[in-house]
């Protein structure tokens, strides 16, 4: 071995001649050199924290929008009915100071942040880390290769550990799975409902700048402004934020800076004793003196750590180390001073509680910081927006959301999505919130019922990550979810008194929303079992021959099916039917796993079924809740070419009996590699998404007799390989066909009626509008053939 060779094997590796080889060479170098490589790794460091400080740069204009926007609103919903003692500024201050501390730095920051799934958050995220830790997942079409992927990562237990007994006890009852997604699908749909509100709340807020400086203007004018603001906003998601993306985090980031420097500036102006509110004791004199009044007010304060959900669901572009900087040097900092400077105003300005923010600002500065606060407010609502299509996406590849159109706007960031349907109802509700309610006040009390019922949901699911993915002591885990309930629960009981004026719209629409999610769910699980139970049976199949008892016309018959193993009962359905049947049938399963992505080379998997002759395979295509099955030309002929590269793999491994092949996989996986990309046609991607799994290279042998191969000609292995590739090009060529099942449910006559309603009504509507099968797999009409069936569950 040379010493080039050796050097390069000794980097990568971390044997002990690579230490050795190292050392050597650092002894030997001169001092000139030595200095060169030291300047060479401070150089490194220093790009590494110019990169971290401008990723964090970044993250405020997608990130921090929605919280940076909540000093627009907060004073007003704490007192609607005006400020009876200016002590009580000092105690609602007080309470907005530790609520940022212990939720949005604390909790989440610091410990929620780190639970992210490879960068993505939110309730999916966490939903799919569990998924991935304990089998809680209701539709059971994962298969062992899938744990395989280099995206799955997950831990092991101690059979005896407390993350091992919590596990099992997830697992032992149906029920509680069942009762884990629920909680999932209703942090969602509170998710959603942030949505709604959000661009009502802080857009209408922004607009009200408007009357401050026009006290003679009426409030349907301020009504009207923010909701044209709001059809702009909507009507302009079609186009992404790619192209002006690059506005959001300096706009963000003047906007923190404005409101931090106008905090400074009235501590200074009216009354620099608000700084005494860092004291709790301010808190429980606040609570004792105004008793229920005082109780009922956090829901106001609640309202000052609204988009810290956001947070957590945003996070997928930016490492937490950078959303961390971001928050303790800027966001956290500059919001204290905002209150606080609000606060100040307000003990000498009690009267102006209403519209606080913008008269605290001084004149010279007034439609200046009117503008940044108005583009402030669309930046945060454009947060929010974004987060509920990723949460649709997420929910859909989950099986728990109807089919819609999902459009990439951007080539660069695969998370930028625009769902079309979603964004119209968004912004239907959106002007019926703004216009039906006309106030800050009442829009205030419904987000605030969202955003607590959301942060509730992420103290459950973040107690069960610590134990079954950080395997953190009980102790711990206890602490954790013992600080967080109590003062959730505490702004909970708070927000349930305003239920009635305003906080039921979030829970109706959440209603709403769950109901479409849980009923498309059932049906999808009962429609997967129905497959499941209904499946053929192999020795059926041999029985017909490899003629299948019909006449193999040229051509290949595409058979999209959502059984990632088995032969679903479509196909017995379609040639018990039909006269003929395609000389090539390929069972297609596009399926999602609980992971942020697959990467391209390890997304198909492609096994034979039945013996040689009757030309049969399965090709399951695997996407991660991130991935899109976008409409791709490509995707066709990637599946060929692996089903052509699986059938050169097989020729090659052709010969392993059942007790040696494991022991030969390992050993002639090389030799196939190398011999497949010396021939010039295949890639080094293409191998890996074949040899991906041991299952799609093994050759199947037949059930009736082990022996029954083509080879009984005298035909050696190449000849075999050779003709049967020119036989699957010719078919290929000859034409393809694709068939997918369209299976009505119906509920049995014996049903309950709530289930009748579910599966005849409200799952059979929802199957009527939603996109076809064909529309999401880009099947071009004329090649298309639709076979139906039905069940009843």
């Amino acid at each position: 071995m040379d010493v080039n060779s050796r050097t390069e094997i000794d980097e990568d590796g971390d044997n002990n001649r690579g230490s050795m080889w190292d050392l050597d060479q650092k002894l030997d170098q001169p001092m000139d050199e030595e200095a060169g490589r030291l300047r060479n790794m401070y150089r490194e460091k220093k790009f590494s924290l110019l990169l971290l400080l401008r990723l964090a740069f970044q993250s405020l204009g997608v990130v921090y929008g929605d919280l940076g926007t909540s000093p627009l609103y907060v004073f007003y919903n704490t007192f609607p009915r005006g400020i009876k003692d200016p002590e009580d500024v000092i105690g609602a201050l007080s309470l907005i100071i530790y609520s940022l501390t212990l939720i949005p730095l604390l909790k989440y920051v610091f410990i929620v942040c780190r639970a992210n799934d490879n960068g993505q958050g939110g309730t999916f995220a966490l939903y799919s880390l569990l998924c991935r830790h304990a089998k809680v997942k209701i539709i059971p079409n994962q298969h062992r290769t899938d744990e395989e992927l280099t995206t799955y990562s997950r831990s092991t237990f101690h059979e005896h550990s407390f993350a091992a007994k919590t596990k099992r006890w997830l697992e032992r009852h149906h029920s509680r799975k069942n009762a884990l997604l629920i909680l999932v699908l209703v942090g969602t749909c509170m998710v959603i409902g942030d949505g709604i509100l959000t661009p009502a709340i802080s857009v209408l807020s922004a607009a009200g700048g408007i009357k401050v400086d026009h006290p003679n203007i009426s409030n349907d004018i301020v009504v009207v402004v923010a909701v044209v603001i709001l059809v702009g906003l909507f009507c302009m998601q079609h186009y992404g934020t790619d192209r002006v993306g690059w506005l959001f985090a300096p706009i963000v980031l003047l906007w923190f800076l404005l409101i931090g420097g106008i905090g400074i500036f009235n501590v200074w102006k009216y009354d620099s004793s608000v700084v005494k509110a860092f004291s709790p004791a301010y808190i429980y004199r606040y609570l004792r003196r105004e008793g229920k009044d005082g109780w009922t007010s956090l829901g106001g304060i609640m309202l000052s750590i609204t988009g810290t959900e956001a947070l957590f669901a945003d996070l997928a572009h930016f490492p937490v180390s950078a959303i961390q900087l971001a928050f303790t040097v800027v966001v956290f900092p500059c919001l204290l001073l905002a209150y606080s400077g609000q606060a100040a105003y307000l003990m000498q300005n009690s009267d102006h509680v209403i519209d606080v923010f913008y008269r605290s600002i001084p004149d010279s500065i007034y439609w200046p910081v009117f503008i940044v606060a108005t583009a402030a407010a669309i930046v945060a609502s454009q947060a929010t927006i974004s987060a509920t299509f990723s949460i649709i996406k997420q929910a859909h590849a989950h099986g728990c959301f109807p089919r819609v159109k999902v459009v990439h706007t951007s080539k660069k960031f695969l998370g930028q999505i625009y769902v079309p349907d979603i964004n119209w109802i968004l912004m239907i509700l959106c002007i019926c919130v703004t216009a039906g309610f006309k106030n800050q006040s009442q829009i205030g009390n419904a987000y605030g019922t969202a955003v607590v019922i959301v942060m509730l949901v992420t103290t459950f699911l973040m107690s069960l990550i610590m134990i079954l993915v950080w395997r953190c002591h009980w102790i711990l885990v206890l602490l954790f979810t013992g600080l967080s309930l109590v003062v959730e629960c505490i702004y909970f009981s708070a927000v349930l008194f305003k239920v009635d004026q305003g906080g039921w719209v979030p829970l109706v629409i959440a209603a709403a929303f769950l109901v479409i999610m849980y009923v498309w769910h059932y049906g999808t699980v009962k429609r997967y079992e129905f497959e499941m139970h209904s499946k053929v049976s192999m020795a059926w199949i041999v029985g017909l021959g490899p003629s299948l008892g019909l006449v193999r016309v040229p051509g290949i018959g595409l058979v999209y099916t959502e059984l990632a193993s088995g032969v679903p009962h479509i196909f017995s359905h379609f040639i018990t039917n039909l006269p003929a049947i395609h000389s090539v049938v390929v069972f297609v399963c596009v399926k999602y796993l609980p992971v942020y992505t697959v990467p391209e080379e390890e997304r198909f998997l492609v096994k034979r079924i039945g013996p040689k002759n009757f030309h049969m395979f399965r090709c399951v295509s695997r996407y991660g809740y991130k991935d899109l099955h976008k409409k791709d030309e490509d995707f066709e002929k990637k599946l060929f070419d692996n089903l052509l590269l699986f059938v050169r793999l097989e020729s090659m491994m052709e010969g392993c009996s059942d007790s040696d092949e494991y022991s030969l996989y390992s050993q002639r996986i090389e030799q196939s590699r190398d011999a497949l990309l010396n021939n010039g046609n295949t890639t080094s991607a293409a191998v890996d998404s074949i040899i991906s799994s041991v299952d799609s290279i093994v050759p199947v042998k037949s059930p009736v007799n082990a022996n029954y191969t083509i080879r009984s000609s005298g035909q050696t292995s190449s000849q075999m390989e050779v003709e049967e590739l020119q036989f699957l090009n010719n078919c290929r060529d000859a034409g393809v066909v694709h068939i997918l099942g369209n299976t009505v449910v119906r509920a049995r006559r014996d049903s309950r009626f709530y289930k009748k309603i579910a599966v005849d009504y409200i799952y059979a509507f929802l199957r009527k509008i939603c996109r076809e099968n064909s529309v999401i797999f880009n099947i071009p009409h004329e090649s298309l053939l639709n076979v139906g069936q039905i069940f009843y569950i």
